[in-house]
């Protein structure tokens, strides 16, 4: 069975980030999205909070699980029997950040592989970052993020 990891912050999924989700679904025996805990980062949603809305966002995808986890993505890799890690691009400037992340990966475990997938252009512009400016400021966040982060969102102000 081959199982990818698709691990990143997710605070909130995106559009852009199912796309990428759902190909690599396609690719993929299982594809695990795990949310990361990143000490150095403080949250807009909990973990807790993005775990759940995730497994409401891709209840239709059968071969998907939905996960957290803290340390290194090979480390979490390998303990789910992972040989993949997942990443998205969106344009050009995420290419530098991501080939410099799956070389470290490599390094530090040559056994796994990292797949980079292209968004679809109209999600090539959706950052978790952006879609969370928008909503600080009342702007409409519905053709960023999925209907029940959207409700999820909106039930907080």
């Amino acid at each position: 069975m081959k199982t990818a990891i698709y691990a990143g912050s997710f605070d909130p999924v995106t559009y852009g980030h199912l796309d990428v989700l759902k190909s690599g679904a396609e690719i993929f025996d299982k594809v695990i999205i795990a949310v990361s805990r990143n000490i150095k980062k403080k949250g807009f949603l909990t973990v807790e909070e993005r775990v759940e809305l995730i497994k409401q966002a891709v209840s239709n995808i059968k071969n998907v699980e939905v996960a957290s986890f803290d340390g290194l993505t090979v480390d979490f890799a390998k303990r789910n029997n992972a040989k993949f890690l997942l990443r998205g691009l969106r344009a050009v400037s995420d290419y530098e950040y991501e080939m410099q992340l799956s070389q470290t990966n490599q390094k530090l475990s040559p056994d796994i592989k990292t797949v980079f997938l292209i968004t679809k252009p109209e999600y090539s512009f959706i950052s978790s970052s952006t879609v969370r400016e928008i909503y600080y400021n009342n702007g409409e966040i519905s053709q960023f993020v999925p209907k029940c982060v959207e409700d999820y969102l909106k039930s907080k102000k």
